[in-house]
């Protein structure tokens, strides 16, 4: 078997703060662990140690820390690490790998949220990560009020500097979401987030359902 045939499947999952990503996340792995793939869960900002220390300088701090384009720098060099010390050896020895968050969120909260052309934010991810896409990408997605009131509820006191953004930011992050999707329905596909965890879980898995063809 070459190693194109041999390689993992890589797989994002996307959404707002409070729509249930890491419980979902860990459904997804379970699913696909009973499919005999290794699987392994990774998240962004971080996954790798040099990339967790720049998560640290991402969100702490005040919500003015960075400016736009600072902090669309910092996104793109800890993922740069990500891609080069995990992602792409795991891919690579076959394993799939779910990232709760990628390049989108960059989009979306970077670019949609804080005004970074979409353009400029795929370059930077070209110089990079190569332009290492998704094999696909899911968004969970909950109306706002929804997940402002779960994001609370799981964070309390302590939301980090981008979650606590106001609600417009994240108004505009959801549409950026939504965009993206229409501009790449095979690769993103949306996810109501409404519901049990299984009945969420069971949408996911019919979004997924040609990947394990």
């Amino acid at each position: 078997m070459n190693a194109a045939a041999n390689r993992g499947k890589f797989i994002s999952v996307e959404g707002g703060e409070g729509v249930g990503k890491s419980t979902q996340i860990s459904l997804l792995a379970a699913a696909i662990r009973k499919y005999g793939h290794d699987v392994i869960i990774t998240r962004e900002p971080g996954g790798t140690e040099g990339a967790e220390v720049i998560r640290q300088l991402l969100l702490g701090g005040s919500d003015k820390r960075w400016e736009a384009r600072t902090e669309a720098l910092l996104f793109a060099a800890a993922r740069s690490d990500h891609v080069a010390r995990l992602i792409e050896p795991a891919l690579q020895s076959g394993k799939w790998v779910i990232a709760d968050r990628y390049l989108d969120s960059s989009r979306a909260y970077q670019g949609g949220g804080s005004g970074i052309s979409d353009a400029d934010i795929l370059a930077l991810h070209d110089i990079g990560s190569a332009g290492l896409l998704p094999d696909r990408t899911l968004v969970l997605e909950l109306p706002i009020n929804i997940s402002s009131a779960r994001a609370a509820m799981r964070d309390g006191n302590e939301t980090d500097r981008i979650g606590a953004r106001n609600t417009d930011f994240h108004q505009a992050v959801a549409a950026a979401f939504q965009k993206m999707a229409v501009q790449e329905p095979a690769r993103i596909k949306l996810v109501n987030a409404d519901g049990t965890p299984e009945q969420v879980s069971g949408k996911i898995m019919a979004a997924m359902s040609d990947l394990f063809s």
